[in-house]
């Protein structure tokens, strides 16, 4: 089975969806890239989260040419792809349609750094960009355009997409994007959130990729944020 490993570890990153309360049914999707031959593993289009596996992942090549696997690739594949083919630091995205983040995307609204948590993580503005129709690179161009220093964007009336250095990486941030979103819009239902200053939000996300943790035993970089 070509990419065996990285494939394995896809499976096990799409368990961490329904784990963390961020899709339905068969919606949203992980993919990674193996740095060495480019290729990406991808989610099947509408396989249940309970039916996933190693062997049920696809690989495609740069242009979307499935290479391995017996099932259909995502209708987000196009856009995955052209993620990865301007983003050459990223190597794992998501997309989730997770429900707080998703209200945001709803009404076209940016999530501003109302929390430290999310200076921490994104070191600014959670962005949202326009809407296009699934199914071509329009929804990666949007990504590419709009993400700016940001690992994640929202998608106006649409969803998530979280890219990182490795698929854990962008996992986590997925997970991150929607804790970040429950808890703001709780915050607007009380009353006016105070966003912190800009100097602030460097000096905590600098704080955090620079010195929070055991910096001589973080073997994988998603523990870092993107």
């Amino acid at each position: 089975m070509l990419l065996e490993a990285l494939r394995e570890q896809l499976a096990d990153l799409h368990a961490e969806l329904p784990a963390n309360d961020l899709v339905r049914w068969t919606g949203g999707n992980v993919s990674a890239r193996d740095p060495e031959t480019g290729l990406v593993a991808i989610k099947p289009s509408g396989v249940r989260y309970g039916d996933l596996t190693a062997a049920t992942m696809v690989v495609v090549e740069p242009d979307g040419t499935v290479v391995d696997g017996a099932l259909a690739p995502s209708s987000d594949t196009l856009s995955h792809l052209y993620v990865y083919r301007h983003r050459p630091d990223v190597n794992g995205i998501v997309h989730t349609h997770s429900r707080y983040a998703t209200a945001f995307a709803a009404v076209g609204r940016p999530i501003p750094v109302y929390l430290t948590a999310q200076a921490d993580e994104f070191g600014g503005e959670i962005p949202c960009a326009g809407f296009t129709l699934v199914g071509d690179e329009g929804i990666g161009k949007l990504v590419v355009d709009g993400l700016g220093a940001s690992p994640a964007i929202l998608l106006r009336n649409h969803g998530v997409f979280a890219v990182g250095r490795t698929a854990t990486a962008a996992v986590k941030t997925a997970v991150m994007t929607e804790d970040v979103a429950a808890t703001v819009f709780l915050a607007l239902q009380l009353g006016t959130p105070h966003e912190i200053p800009a100097e602030a939000v460097a000096r905590l996300h600098d704080r955090y990729v620079n010195r929070y943790g055991q910096r001589d035993a973080r073997p994988d970089p998603g523990d870092c944020p993107c």
